[in-house]
């Protein structure tokens, strides 16, 4: 049909513009894990989040609930102030790491 012959047309411009290929199915995508169903595409984080849960030594601590009903759908507060979303999305993504490698220079006169 003319719509599959689109998408070979479509995936053969991105593969020479972009140097991409046609892998399969998506399962993975910047750190996230992508499930594709009947009834709609789901997103989820819990590999990047095991992933950060080890590298902090954090497989074994003790877990607490949420404190909010999970019943209830989330509605915004219209007289709240708002928040800094980046604030949160650095919070999340920021890393400290310990440099390996220290340099060290000498004079000599």
């Amino acid at each position: 049909s003319t719509k599959k012959s689109w998408c070979d047309e479509f995936k053969e411009l991105m593969k020479n513009m972009f140097q991409m290929s046609s892998m399969g199915e998506l399962t993975f995508f910047l750190r996230l894990q992508v499930k594709q169903k009947e009834d709609g595409i789901f997103i989820s984080q819990d590999k990047y989040v095991a992933e950060i849960l080890i590298s902090f030594d954090f497989l074994s601590v003790k877990t607490a609930s949420t404190p909010i009903k999970t019943q209830k759908p989330l509605v915004k507060d219209k007289e709240a102030d708002d928040v800094d979303v980046h604030l949160y999305r650095r919070l999340i993504s920021w890393q400290c790491k310990k440099q390996t490698i220290m340099a060290t220079s000498t004079i000599e006169a």
